[in-house]
């Protein structure tokens, strides 16, 4: 067990040490570094700060917006998928391939389709319609990003659900049959119940995987969380606090805050889905 031990302190239990340290002090980076101790003041100055408020609630918008959406899309290309649709195989390539593309490609794809020159205003121009700003609203702005981060995730999440689909006895459905249920009958009180467990994982990553989102609103705003703090989120914020005011102390505060957040979450996600028969 050495070798596990010395990985894990060396990896996960000494930076979630040093982090609490940090979390505590007042880190002065130009010229010699210096800690100076300040207790709580770093999580008491969380209350007051109104870009976390900001950041919270664009982060909490994009959560409650993405993980359901893409959820339920896994599902239903799961379950297309798992019928025996001609040319299932290339199909299912076809819907990975957003998956595999560089989340960072795929954001300058979706600036490019969303640029005041890009290939949506073009479409509209050439229906007659009206051009708009996408990317200057702070009102769409940050849907942008959801629609990117749904369109790509989702078919990871497809694989998931398609071999959980693909696991269950198709006896059941053969009795339900016999007893005279339809394939909705079958969906809602065999594969969905089923799937509770792989339900519970599926939203449980999505939701870890969206309190984390940081690269594409990097990209989309340059780092400025724009416009107009549309899309800032939570991670974007710690970096900020890092690289851009140098408060490394006040930066792990707000990093402990989102650990919070997210195990709180996934709790909840537990309760509901029943997570402990996964």
């Amino acid at each position: 067990m050495a070798p596990t031990i010395l990985i894990l302190g060396t990896f996960v239990v000494l930076p979630i040490v040093f982090a609490v340290f940090l979390s505590l002090h007042n880190v002065k980076l130009l010229g010699t570094i210096e800690y100076e101790f300040v207790g709580v003041r770093n999580f008491t100055q969380l209350v007051n700060d109104e870009l976390i408020w900001i950041a919270l609630k664009n982060t909490a918008e994009y959560v409650v917006i993405v993980v359901p959406t893409q959820t339920i899309l896994a599902v239903i290309l799961a379950v297309t998928l798992n019928s025996g649709i001609r040319g299932k195989n290339w199909w299912r390539i076809l819907y990975f391939l957003p998956t595999v593309t560089s989340s960072a490609v795929l954001t300058l794809i979706f600036m490019w389709i969303y640029n005041t020159n890009g290939l949506l205003n073009d479409l509209l121009a050439a229906l007659g319609l009206p051009t708009y700003n996408w990317l200057g609203d702070p009102g769409v702005a940050l849907k942008v990003i959801m629609m990117m981060n749904i369109w790509s995730t989702a078919p990871f999440y497809m694989v998931i659900y398609l071999a959980a689909l693909q696991d269950i006895p198709k006896t059941l459905y053969e009795a339900a049959e016999l007893d005279g249920a339809n394939w909705w009958k079958q969906f809602i009180h065999i594969t969905i119940p089923t799937l509770k467990p792989v339900t519970f994982f599926v939203v449980a990553i999505g939701i870890i995987g969206t309190f984390q989102l940081f690269d594409q609103s990097y990209i989309f705003s340059g780092g400025t969380g724009g416009p107009n703090n549309a899309t800032l989120t939570i991670v974007l914020l710690i970096y900020q606090a890092v690289f851009r005011h140098l408060q490394m102390g006040y930066a792990a505060a707000i990093a402990f805050l989102l650990a919070i957040l997210i195990i709180i979450i996934t709790l909840f996600g537990r309760r509901l889905f029943g997570g402990e028969r996964v």
